[in-house]
């Protein structure tokens, strides 16, 4: 064969081969970064966290007396060194369904003079021997500004009154002695409180229609701040999507009848994989940004008729993936799971969804709090023994190093998928922030498609991209992988990457089903 025809041969064979890896290096996303296109700081808050009295996040979890594992206050040390890293700006307690039932007199003082009860919400004994005192001093012991919740289930506005005198008076009244009977001479100064929760749901004791409550919680917010008039009050939004539930309607009449002394409304969502459909359960993001947006449309409108002007925000104080653990047909059938969820590599993508929502909506969700600390559907899990962290850990503990920054409002092209008759879905799922002092730009992408591994062009118009990037990323060959006791299979890996830059721009490749946070220096 001649040489010629060799060639020719060759490059028949190589040309298509040529051609299929020019393809696949073109961008099939575009994300356009612009550090003058401001959505709103990314409040500390939105890295919060919820402690309940239920299965074992508090006995087992937090505080465990006797254990070798727990310092002269009872609480886990190995739980309280995974904790710190978290930087938990917020911590919330007693509940959740607990706080509806619970009475705070029964916590304080001497702990074995603190009366057994039954706790109504869960089906359990509650013994009391982790109260207010115990909380607030484990809320400093992490640097987490405490979040009360009050009972305004089977409360009474005088007992939340009383509540805030026992933590926050500095006069010698009755409630501040017995604080300092109690071992606190000044005042715990907690200045988060929220007025019920979840009560328009008919799992919760003392629920009531959305009349009730208001006037209740309009009662309980006057007297409260009669007692401490620089508290921060958090509405109970609705968390009830029944069938005959009008979610819209409750938080429409909680917002016009407190809107003159809330400063924020809650609202409370689950999610889950029960399907395994992968795609599917990273498309929930629509249904988060589109509740976010409807709540910011209602409260904008009870504003524009306030009599004391003052900003409304969202509390997003309880969130997480939560659905293996969910059998039963009662909260008490609930309850014998102990919430007990074991995350595995998607989950860690769904928290990483969650959080970019949180991010994309910065200018008006400023509180967001994981549910829940420890075992109970918790980053952290325990035994007797010792602790792991689950999957779901990473992803938190690297989304909160951007805290305080500047949400930016990138413009985002990609692949897009349908789910049902919803409107189609780009698989990159961005969100991102930056940090003026240093120039800093930092993007979060979640690719939630299971198969494509999508290249995009990242442009900034606001100043030439350095060479090099800072790279965090989760990803697993198995989507259902758990990390376990002494098994740490799910974890993020960390690297620099080196940049082609040209035109204040680079190609990335994100690879299916992955996390990945780029940390960017504009120069």
């Amino acid at each position: 064969m001649r040489l010629q025809d060799r060639a020719a041969g060759y490059a028949a064979l190589l040309l298509p081969l040529l051609g299929a890896i020019l393809t696949a290096q073109q961008p099939q996303a575009r994300i356009r970064i612009d550090t003058n296109r401001v959505i709103g700081e990314v409040h500390p808050h939105i890295f919060g966290n919820f402690a309940e009295h239920l299965g074992r996040c508090i006995y087992g979890g937090i505080f465990e007396e006797g254990s070798p594992l727990s310092d002269s206050d009872g609480f886990r040390k190995d739980v309280l060194d995974a904790v710190k890293p978290l930087g938990v700006s917020i911590l919330r307690w007693p509940g959740g369904n607990f706080a509806s039932g619970y009475n705070w007199m029964d916590g304080i003082g001497p702990r074995d003079q603190r009366p057994a009860r039954p706790d109504h919400a869960w089906g359990a004994l509650e013994s009391n021997r982790f109260g207010t005192d115990e909380f607030l001093r484990y809320c400093e012991r992490v640097g987490a500004e405490p979040y009360l919740c009050i009972n305004a289930g089977l409360g009474s506005v005088d007992s939340a009154r009383q509540w805030v005198e026992y933590c926050n008076e500095t006069r010698p009244t009755y409630w501040a002695d017995q604080r300092r009977k109690n071992g606190r001479e000044k005042p715990w100064n907690v200045k988060v409180w929220g007025l019920g929760n979840e009560i328009d749901g008919p799992w919760q004791l003392g629920h009531k229609n959305a009349e009730d409550y208001a006037k209740f919680a309009l009662q309980a917010a006057v007297a409260m701040r009669r007692q401490d008039d620089s508290l921060k009050l958090i509405a109970s939004g609705s968390s009830n999507f029944g069938p005959n539930a009008d979610w819209i309607g409750w938080n429409r009449t909680v917002l016009d009848r407190l809107k003159n002394e809330i400063d924020y409304i809650s609202l409370h969502t689950y999610i889950g994989n029960p399907d395994s459909n992968f795609e599917k359960y990273l498309s929930i993001s629509q249904d988060l940004d589109d509740r976010i947006a409807i709540v910011e449309g209602q409260i904008r409108a009870a504003r524009n008729e306030q009599t004391r002007p003052h900003p409304i925000y969202i509390a997003f104080d309880e969130w997480n993936t939560w659905y293996r653990a969910r059998s039963g047909t009662t909260e008490f059938e609930i309850a014998k799971t102990g919430l007990e969820e074991h995350y595995n590599f998607e989950d860690a993508l769904a928290t990483g969804m969650f959080l970019n929502s949180f991010i994309r909506h910065a200018n008006i969700v400023k509180m967001a709090n994981l549910a829940q600390l420890v075992n109970v559907i918790a980053p952290i899990f325990t035994n007797k023994q010792g602790m792991y962290l689950q999957t779901i850990y990473f992803p938190l503990l690297e989304y909160g190093k951007q805290r305080g920054n500047t949400s930016l409002d990138v413009q985002v092209t990609s692949p897009t998928y349908r789910v049902g008759d919803r409107a189609p879905l780009g698989y990159l799922d961005v969100s991102s922030t930056y940090h003026a002092a240093d120039r800093t730009v930092y993007l979060n992408v979640l690719n939630r498609s299971e198969k494509l591994d999508i290249s995009a062009r990242l442009d900034s118009v606001s100043g030439q991209v350095g060479k090099e990037a800072a790279v965090w990323e989760m990803n697993h060959t198995d989507l259902k992988a758990v990390n376990d006791f002494g098994s740490e299979k799910v974890k993020p890996a960390i690297r620099t990457a080196t940049l082609i830059v040209a035109d204040n721009g680079f190609t990335y490749l994100f690879p299916k089903h992955s996390l990945t946070i780029l940390r960017l220096k504009i120069q």
